[in-house]
């Protein structure tokens, strides 16, 4: 299969205790954490490619550059979206942005490497 540019994907959730910076322990506060920011971006992202890998192909995140722009209390709905903007071999190149039921919270660029699921399992196991 091929992926081009323009693929997009979205991915949604509701803040919940566990998903606060005071339960991730990245901040003090009971609002929207930023580790939970970035893996709802990257399970955006992870959507846009749904049904466009070979079989044993998965991605894997590489790098992400994000900037969380606000809070979001408890209980508010969030949905995060991103695009593909390029191809660059095996690296994919994303824009990504959330916003919660009032405003944009995050915006920026996450990048995704296709990978062999198999052997990179296998090599991860070869750590122990």
């Amino acid at each position: 299969m091929q992926i081009k540019p323009g693929l997009t994907g979205s991915a949604d959730c509701s803040v919940t205790d566990q998903l606060t910076a005071q339960t991730m322990k990245s901040g003090s506060l009971e609002v929207l954490a930023t580790p939970a920011l970035v893996a709802l971006l990257e399970e955006a992202a992870c959507q846009a490619l749904e049904g466009h890998l070979e079989e044993d192909q998965t991605t894997v995140g590489i790098s992400i550059n994000i900037r969380h722009l606000a809070p979001t209390p408890k209980g508010m709905k969030i949905k995060a979206r991103a695009e593909l903007l390029e191809v660059e071999g095996r690296q994919l190149h994303f824009q990504v942005e959330a916003e919660d039921e009032k405003e944009l919270i995050g915006r920026g660029h996450h990048s995704r490497v296709i990978v062999p699921a198999s052997s990179f399992l296998q090599q991860a196991q070869n750590k122990k």
